[in-house]
């Protein structure tokens, strides 16, 4: 099911340029009213459901409705966001509460280099893999 935003809960991240939630979703579907300081998801039937905008909101007014098997029996799956980790709570259909805390990431955005300590690319005629060193096959 769709991200929805609790319109009660949500204050537009303070007026801030871009929400959290705008910069976070991968499909661009998060939108801010500037009239009323609430965002919103645009187009429902294009989410993900990545969770994404739920974890980052710092207002948690952000959910995404559960599926059919979990929601008419009282189920929910709801995070609360601290400064180093996420602890999701899940109410199960029978009632029973289940907590998980998991950390959050610590580097700095952008200070991730993945090519770092890697070969220089070969020649792209060369059939090796990038990660790939030794001794070259023909030329195609």
């Amino acid at each position: 099911m769709p991200s929805c935003v609790n319109v009660d809960k949500c204050d537009g991240c303070k007026g801030k340029d871009k929400t959290a939630c705008q910069y976070i979703c991968p499909n661009d579907l998060m939108k801010l009213d500037r009239n009323l300081m609430k965002a919103w998801n645009q187009e429902p039937e294009a989410c993900w459901e990545c969770y994404s905008c739920v974890k980052i909101c710092p207002q948690s007014a952000i959910e995404v409705r559960a599926y059919a098997d979990i929601v008419p029996l009282g189920g929910s799956v709801v995070p609360l966001r601290g400064s180093d980790s996420i602890m999701w709570t899940v109410k199960f259909r029978n009632g029973k509460l289940k907590r998980f805390k998991f950390p959050i990431r610590t580097t700095a955005e952008g200070s991730i280099k993945p090519y770092e300590g890697m070969p220089e690319p070969g020649d792209i005629k060369d059939q090796l893999l990038f990660t790939e060193t030794g001794k070259t096959l023909p030329k195609l």
